[in-house]
């Protein structure tokens, strides 16, 4: 039997905080989700309270590599905000991007925080899934074969 241990292995008592979690969202976090679940948002696919062992992210777009946080005012305080600081550089070491929004901004400004978004997506080049469900245009076969 193979023992070797699986790629972001989660626990399950940090599977189960992740559940609570989804559970009791704060209102900005709760906003934020009413605007991409589903694929709302220009068709990205986001998930909520996403175990990356060994933390929990807030919002995770995994076609992008996305992790977006939503933060109260209890990261205002020095100490957590060196702990976000080293979470964040971790998960910058496992490929991820990550976005810090206060939740002061989520709620006073969620078009801008959208915005935002929608452009770090853009510019990393990742298309929706549901552009990639499309059946593939004619006119790009057209263009290949003329290069032939």
């Amino acid at each position: 039997m193979d023992k070797r241990p699986r790629l972001n292995e989660v626990s399950p008592r940090l599977r189960g905080f992740a559940r609570t979690q989804r559970k009791d969202m704060p209102r900005a976090e709760a906003l934020f989700w009413e605007q991409v679940r589903g694929g709302r948002f220009h068709g990205v696919k986001f998930k909520r309270q996403v175990p990356i062992a060994p933390f929990i992210a807030d919002f995770y777009c995994a076609a992008a590599r996305l992790v977006i946080e939503i933060d109260g005012p209890v990261h205002e305080a020095e100490a957590c905000r060196r702990r976000d600081e080293a979470r964040d550089a971790w998960l910058a070491a496992q490929g991820f991007l990550v976005l810090r929004f206060s939740a002061d901004l989520v709620l006073s400004n969620l078009g801008a925080v959208m915005d935002a978004i929608g452009a770090v997506i853009a510019d990393r080049g990742y298309p929706s899934p549901a552009s990639l469900r499309e059946a593939p245009s004619l006119a790009g076969r057209e263009f290949a074969s003329a290069l032939s």
